[in-house]
């Protein structure tokens, strides 16, 4: 019986691991998160009643498989991949439109100047808000007001990231941001590209300054997707651009840490709703070596228009040990004009009415391997 693509993905890793193709100067690491929650959200329906679920795409952080390789090729020269799946904890199904390796999927070379890589990658708006989004692809969080932040990679990227003393660049350029058809979403949006009747279809670039201290970093960056035919989201035409520029910064005292930011977008696919400001301020603080309690307050603002919303979101997580750990989160969205979005970035559907607000709560269980 012929296997599905997930699977015969997965066995090929496997294989590999168990034949000892690995030299001596070589390391691989197999690694993961599974993080799985039950979450009520009111108002979900037109009549405003509650859903109860166990989330697919995320809980306080996506769960994940990963394959993780370097071999010392001399003189400071390393080759290096990765090779990570997303996938439901409440079904097991993948996710990333059903890609064997949806997360990432990339090769390349490292060394004292920084790291060039093949693949499927994360793009360089992503590294940009790892230490200054606080509560990142929680629950509540900006991935509900702007679902591509945490999913924010392109396929058939070629990428460069390098850090010297404290300061990171980085820049990426994909010939085709998203060949899967699972959307709109940014899991899929059916924009291949690689097309010689059209060198711009489907193109994506990113570039990244970042500077980090003991106690505090900035970091700046810009992200730049274009359309093509059939592409979804709007993006139908090479000539379309959806642009997010990301600046902001943070700072640690002791066990407090504050940070705040804004992501201005320049959505050519719209015309009511084309560009936006999305700012957010979050704390995190160390209770006690087990406890961390953070939060963070977001707005949403599109220009010359009255669509606007506003979430507000807290997480308390205790460790039990390094990899295992509870928390309890909770959330609250309340929308102005038309719009309509979820409180939950953990799973489509289940929207208020536009206008509305809505409430939701979780608690959950991770576990990192």
């Amino acid at each position: 019986m012929k296997k599905p693509p997930f699977l015969a993905g997965l066995s090929a890793c496997a294989c590999l691991l168990a034949s000892g193709a690995v030299s001596a100067q070589s390391t691989v690491s197999i690694y993961g998160v599974i993080d799985a929650s039950v979450e009520h959200v009111t108002k979900a329906t037109p009549s405003g009643g509650g859903l109860t679920r166990v989330p697919s795409l995320t809980g306080s952080a996506p769960s994940r498989l990963g394959f993780r390789g370097t071999e010392d090729l001399g003189q400071g020269l390393k080759a290096v991949f990765t090779l990570e799946t997303g996938f439901s904890p409440d079904t097991g199904v993948a996710n990333q439109g059903g890609r064997a390796f949806g997360r990432q999927a990339f090769v390349g070379l490292s060394g004292p100047w920084g790291t060039v890589s093949l693949g499927r990658q994360y793009t360089m708006l992503f590294y940009s808000i790892l230490e200054s989004d606080i509560l990142g692809p929680n629950l509540y969080s900006s991935g509900s007001l702007d679902s591509y932040i945490p999913n924010a990679r392109a396929d058939n990227a070629i990428t460069y990231r390098g850090s010297f003393s404290g300061l990171t660049l980085g820049a990426s350029y994909s010939l085709g941001r998203d060949a899967v058809n699972a959307g709109p979403s940014p899991a899929g949006t059916n924009c291949a590209g690689e097309n010689p009747n059209d060198s711009k279809a489907c193109r994506e670039w990113s570039a990244l300054v970042k500077y980090d201290t003991a106690t505090w970093g900035t970091a700046l960056a810009v992200d730049e997707l274009r359309g093509g035919t059939g592409a979804f989201a709007g993006l139908n035409s090479s000539a379309m651009t959806d642009r997010r520029t990301s600046a902001n910064g943070y700072v640690k005292l002791g066990g407090l840490k504050l940070a705040g930011g804004l992501v201005r977008r320049a959505n050519g696919a719209s015309a009511t709703q084309g560009k936006s400001d999305l700012w957010y301020l979050g704390a995190a603080y160390q209770v006690t070596p087990a406890l961390l309690v953070d939060g963070e307050v977001f707005s949403l603002r599109y220009k010359d228009s009255l669509n606007r919303a506003t979430l507000a979101a807290v997480r308390a997580t205790y460790s039990f040990s390094r990899r295992t750990a509870v928390y309890a989160t909770a959330g609250h969205i309340q929308n102005k004009g038309t719009l309509a979005l979820s409180v939950s970035g953990g799973q489509p559907g289940g929207a208020p009415v536009p206008g509305g607000s809505q409430s939701g709560v979780a608690f959950g269980v991770r576990h990192s391997f």
